[in-house]
């Protein structure tokens, strides 16, 4: 599961973001509402955590633009006003739930856990490729009754490629997808991932194929008989 995490606060930022990345998500983290809109209407996030009082756009301001330009990425709003109206405002403002400063790490992991039921119920957890059946709920890649689990980068990085189908694409872009803008690892972890994956493919047997384009990057296809 990716989140955006958008917190001016550097050191809270960074205690959040390593509590996540221990509880298997994968963190963006940026410090301004303005950073904050533009990554959310670049990228694709499961959840995002949103803080209210940020420079340049305030977090009501954020959420109130992402609805206005139609994206329903979930959000939990962070405060450290608790009063009434400023909960009412957050929520009126498009935050799907509102979580006052200081919070136990438990009840935030809790309440996005529950923002990512929620959202579970309008987004389809199976996708298809050819003959290729892949479950987010479950982690697992299928074909005909043979059944696979995957890691969580293994299986985000097969659903882009499958929302892509049949397109090349680049390094670069599946690193911004799967590991986040701020990635500063090995570029050859792509290639490692990609192996797993095509092993786990052969495995159960599936016709789709992950091909690798010299110097531009790789697609999804299906193999000729």
């Amino acid at each position: 599961m990716k989140v955006l995490l958008i917190e001016d606060e550097k050191s809270l930022a960074s205690i959040l973001s390593e509590l996540l990345e221990k509880n298997d998500y994968i963190v963006d983290s940026v410090y301004d509402g303005q950073d904050g809109y533009d990554y959310a209407m670049m990228y694709e996030y499961d959840v995002i955590i949103l803080d209210v009082m940020l420079p340049i756009l305030s977090g009501y301001e954020v959420a109130r633009k992402l609805r206005e330009n139609k994206n329903s990425t979930p959000i939990l709003m962070l405060t450290a006003m608790s009063q009434t109206d400023d909960t009412v405002m957050g929520l009126d403002s498009g935050a799907d739930d509102y979580l006052a400063k200081p919070f136990e790490t438990r009840e935030l992991l809790a309440r996005l856990r529950s923002l990512l039921r929620r959202k579970s119920v309008y987004t389809k957890s199976e996708k298809c490729f050819g003959n290729l059946q892949i479950n987010k709920d479950k982690l697992t890649i299928s074909h005909q009754g043979r059944e696979i689990k995957v890691s969580n980068r293994e299986f985000q990085i097969l659903e882009y490629l499958i929302d892509n189908k049949e397109q090349i694409i680049s390094k670069e872009r599946i690193i911004e997808r799967v590991w986040g803008y701020d990635f500063n690892g090995e570029y050859n972890q792509v290639e490692v991932y990609i192996s797993f994956i095509r092993k786990k493919l052969k495995h159960i047997r599936s016709t789709a194929i992950i091909k690798a384009h010299r110097g531009i990057g790789y697609s999804l296809e299906e193999e000729n008989d």
